[in-house]
C-alpha cells in the first residue's frame, strides 16, 4: 500500500513543481503575466490550474494520511503565484515523506468513509487508495499538465513523469 502510494504522489508532485518552474520561466520570458497561466482552464466549467495543482496535492496528503491514520494538515487554498504553488506542493511532499512504510501497510481492509456530495461513502483501504485517491490525484496533476499544454507550455510525456 505505501510502495504504491507515496512514491507515486512523489514522483508526480516533483516533476509537477519542474513542470511550474519552466512555465514561470516561459511567462517571464515571453512577458506573460502569471495570472493568465494561473487562472487558465480547459473548459469554462473546469477548474484553473491553480485549482488543479491544489487538488493533486490535497489528493496526495489526504490519501495518505486517511491510509495511516494521521490528521493530514490543513491548508487554506489561497497561492496566487507560481511560488505559492510551489510551497504547497513542498508542504505535502514533506508531510507524506514523513509517513512511514509501516503507517500505510496492511491498511488494505481498513474501513474509509468519506462524506461525497452529502452521503457516506465506505470503501476499504485498498480500494480507497486504487479506485479513488490515484485516479483523483493523476486526473487533477494531468489536467494541471494539459493546461500548461494547451497554452503553449513546451513539455512533454518525460516532463509529466518526472523523468527530466
Amino acid at each position: 500500500m505505501h510502495q504504491a502510494s507515496v512514491p507515486a504522489f512523489q514522483r508526480t508532485l516533483r516533476a509537477l513543481s519542474a513542470i511550474l518552474d519552466k512555465t514561470e520561466a516561459h511567462a517571464t520570458a515571453g512577458k506573460i503575466e502569471p495570472a493568465a497561466l494561473l487562472s487558465a482552464r480547459l473548459f469554462p466549467d473546469m477548474f484553473a490550474l491553480t485549482r488543479q495543482v491544489q487538488l493533486t496535492c490535497d489528493f496526495a496528503k489526504n490519501g495518505a494520511a486517511r491510509l495511516s491514520g494521521v490528521e493530514a494538515p490543513k491548508f487554506e487554498d489561497t497561492e496566487a503565484s507560481f511560488t505559492d504553488l510551489r510551497a504547497r506542493i513542498a508542504a505535502t511532499l514533506a508531510f507524506i515523506e514523513g509517513i512511514k512504510p509501516s503507517q500505510i501497510d496492511g491498511t488494505e481492509e481498513r474501513q474509509v468513509t468519506l462524506k461525497i456530495g452529502g452521503s457516506d461513502r465506505n470503501f476499504t483501504g485498498r480500494d480507497y487508495l486504487l479506485f479513488f485517491v490515484l485516479p483523483n490525484f493523476y486526473f487533477h496533476a494531468t489536467t494541471a499538465y494539459d493546461i500548461l499544454r494547451h497554452n503553449g507550455i513546451q513539455l512533454g510525456k518525460r516532463d509529466f513523469m518526472g523523468m527530466n
